[in-house]
């Protein structure tokens, strides 16, 4: 019997089950691919012969379209069976350490929805949408005003597209003062974006080392200043869910030498209505709203990544951008509209507007005392899970409190035959998404909890006894429950490794079904 006194069926269940005819098991539906279930005959769309036309595609274009024919019961049926296979935060705690998977209110998309936001069109006269822009407005001034800073760029689309913003505006700002800067310092636990964005822009970067507790050490940021240095990329709270305690000193001195100090605002979610980038020497920040502000996550987008910039930055944001005058909101498209010197443009248009819509009222619904419980709530059950796992499971950096996420490491599995892999995949079984594995690469074998505010102590006294279970498990020597695993899910374990080194990206029909047919 488990803690929560029902039956747990053993690894064996699956070896005595019955085998059925169709391959299901109950309501876990054995569904095929697309490609195989579909009929080229069968289609719930009317294709007309076009009338003849020349093509101007260079031989290019596709004579047979290849798709799948189903009836719609079929194609309800296909993607709803899909859906059960994944796992998502509306399934159970998402303990995605970095990531911030938080509950998406319904509310949120009720309001993303009304006629006057979701039917908007981009190209619109701005006669048309003064509610939009007026809603763009409310939410740059939260946004500022939730990190202290004068300026705000909506139009990034991601995180790393508004990495790519801040330090564009940063670029900018060095170039206005005639100078060339080539290097950007950035903390050895940073994202891997950081490095990215300072390469794609032509910097050279250079890795800061972390101090024993796994913060970074002002002296050593002043060992790496120079004339040369454009930026630092920090993160903070960090990637090892700690807060750099020496940020204002880090800002200081990389003030001292003229650069600026860009903050990565992927853990905004831990400091919201608490601190103030601005206040700390952040010169530029970008902010996850699907992060802090529960506007939808993954899944290809849309997503949204404003970046909020100091007053030494402000003139360098990019178009388009909102401006509040005496008697109305209005949107600058052009440079010579505003008073800014802006560096470009991002995209095309003003952002994902629906994020916008869900983050405005994920902030109205919660209001500043809201936001920044939600902020505290995150830190109390990031140091519950780690009270709970402490004693078995071991920790990198000392057992001092954390902020949102706790981060372990797998010197716990030392002699168990079980590898940080194996602990992950066991996860699946106990109906659990892992938690980030390997990350950041500064701690062998990491294991990243994030549980978010979103959880109540119930789920997580479940979680954390779920994984007091399996680490037991480990110790004990009970190597079949995870060498295998999972056991339970659609699909056993994959070779994750030649999957992403030799990808199959394209349904070909098998050689046999054409001989069949």
């Amino acid at each position: 019997m488990n803690r929560q006194g029902r039956p747990t069926q053993p690894i064996e269940a699956l070896a005595i089950a019955p085998d059925t005819f169709t391959g299901n098991r109950a309501l876990r539906i054995e569904e095929a691919l697309i490609f195989e279930i579909g009929r080229p005959e069968v289609t719930g769309v009317d294709l007309d012969e076009p009338a003849a036309f020349t093509a101007r595609l260079g031989g290019l274009e596709r004579r047979d379209i290849g798709l799948p024919g189903l009836s719609e019961p079929e194609a309800v049926r296909h993607y709803v069976r899909l859906s059960r296979m994944n796992y998502g935060i509306d399934s159970g705690v998402f303990p995605l350490g970095s990531c911030t998977m938080k509950h998406n209110p319904r509310l949120n998309e009720k309001m993303a929805r009304l006629p006057g936001f979701g039917d908007v069109h981009p190209l619109q006269p701005q006669s048309t949408v003064p509610g939009a822009l007026a809603l763009m407005a409310e939410l740059s001034r939260w946004l500022c005003e939730l990190t202290g800073m004068p300026a705000v760029a909506l139009s990034p689309k991601a995180g790393a597209h508004g990495e790519l913003c801040g330090m564009m505006a940063i670029k900018a700002a060095l170039a206005a003062r005639g100078e060339k800067r080539s290097v950007v310092l950035v903390p050895e636990s940073a994202h891997g974006t950081n490095p990215a964005t300072a390469a794609l822009l032509g910097y050279r970067v250079e890795s800061i080392p972390a101090r024993p507790d796994g913060t970074v050490d002002p002296a050593e940021v002043k060992k790496h200043l120079s004339n040369d240095v454009a930026a630092i990329m920090l993160t903070n709270p960090n990637t090892c869910g700690l807060f750099e305690r020496d940020v204002v000193a880090i800002a200081d001195a990389v003030h001292a030498a003229g650069a600026y100090f860009y903050a990565d605002g992927a853990n905004f979610n831990a400091i919201v209505g608490k601190v103030r980038p601005g206040d700390l020497g952040v010169d530029a920040m970008h902010i996850n709203l699907h992060k802090t502000f529960s506007t939808p996550h993954g899944g290809g987008g849309p997503g949204a990544g404003p970046v909020t910039l100091s007053a030494a930055l402000s003139d360098f944001a990019p178009l388009p951008y909102v401006v509040t005058d005496a008697d109305s909101v209005r949107l600058v498209e052009h440079a010579q509209d505003g008073d800014g010197k802006p560096f470009g443009r991002m995209c095309a248009f003003h952002g994902q507007a629906g994020m916008f819509v869900r983050a405005m009222s994920y902030m109205l619904a919660h209001g500043s005392d809201g936001m920044r419980q939600a902020s505290e709530d995150a830190v109390l059950n990031a140091n519950y899970v780690k009270a709970g796992l402490r004693d078995l499971m071991s920790l990198p950096f000392g057992d001092g409190p954390c902020m949102h996420e706790v981060l372990f490491d797998d010197r716990w599995l030392e002699g168990t035959g079980v590898s940080t892999l194996d602990f992950a995949k066991a996860m699946i079984d106990e109906g659990y998404h892992p938690m980030t594995m390997y990350f950041p690469l500064v701690v062998h074998g990491a294991m990243l909890i994030e549980p978010t505010e979103s959880e109540s102590k119930a789920s997580l006294d479940l979680f954390v006894a779920a994984l007091r279970a399996l680490t037991m498990a480990a110790k004990r020597g009970d190597i079949a429950r995870f060498s295998g695993a999972p056991y339970y899910a659609p699909r056993r374990r994959l070779d994750e490794t030649r999957a992403a080194r030799a990808p199959v990206l394209r349904w070909s029909k098998p050689a046999g079904q054409e001989a069949a047919e």
